[in-house]
């Protein structure tokens, strides 16, 4: 896949220390991106975990890479199978990695090197609710996090879980990055808006980049 699929120089805004939002930076290869995670759970499907107390979760995931992240009543983690059907999770698409490895370049954060991708299906009404992402082995390394689908409101909060968040509109094609002495902030997604996207229809993708080791 060529880099020139994605934008050279996306609109870049400073979210917080070490975290930084590009606008756009994905919409040229929107396209290719939406054929990719159809590949990828056309082999590993969309499911809706159950979180450790029991609660299933609103977002559908699936997921692609060495390992996957997945939850039940045992708890969060990394598995290299997926768990429903026995398999290795599907490899991650060329232009997943592409467009991870440039956005955390981009970002300051050279040389990222993911071994997990999370693929999050939102419908209207689905929600992320304000959370750590700390289940990785590697924290010194970025999350990188592309919207695709329907607009969304990206929650990003502080240290602790009663920070209050900042309300920031994502759109299809916008790419987060964060890292650093933010790389544990608490983030979250409101509440999905109904909409009709042209290529989604009534549905958010979000694929997120992390290394676990």
């Amino acid at each position: 896949m060529q880099a020139e699929l994605f934008v050279s120089a996306p609109a870049r805004e400073a979210i917080d220390d070490g975290a930084v939002l590009f606008r756009g930076l994905a919409a040229p290869s929107e396209a290719v991106l939406i054929a990719a995670v159809d590949a990828v759970t056309a082999a590993a499907p969309f499911r809706h975990l159950v979180t450790p107390g029991g609660h299933a979760m609103s977002v559908a995931m699936s997921n692609c890479g060495t390992v996957g992240w997945t939850s039940d009543r045992r708890g969060y983690r990394y598995t290299p199978t997926d768990p429903q059907t026995g398999l290795p999770w599907p490899a991650m698409p060329d232009v997943f990695l592409v467009l991870a490895r440039d956005a955390a370049a981009q970002a300051g954060y050279a040389a990222f090197a993911p071994d997990a991708c999370l693929i999050n299906r939102y419908v209207p009404g689905a929600k992320m609710s304000l959370h750590q992402d700390r289940d990785e082995g590697d924290l010194a390394a970025p999350i990188v996090s592309i919207s695709l689908g329907l607009p969304a409101v990206f929650l990003w909060g502080g240290k602790a879980r009663a920070d209050r968040p900042r309300r920031i509109p994502l759109g299809s094609g916008d790419v987060v990055v964060w890292g650093g002495v933010t790389r544990l902030n608490f983030h979250g997604v409101l509440p999905l808006a109904r909409g009709e996207h042209p290529a989604l229809s009534a549905q958010r993708i979000n694929i997120t980049f992390r290394k676990t080791r």
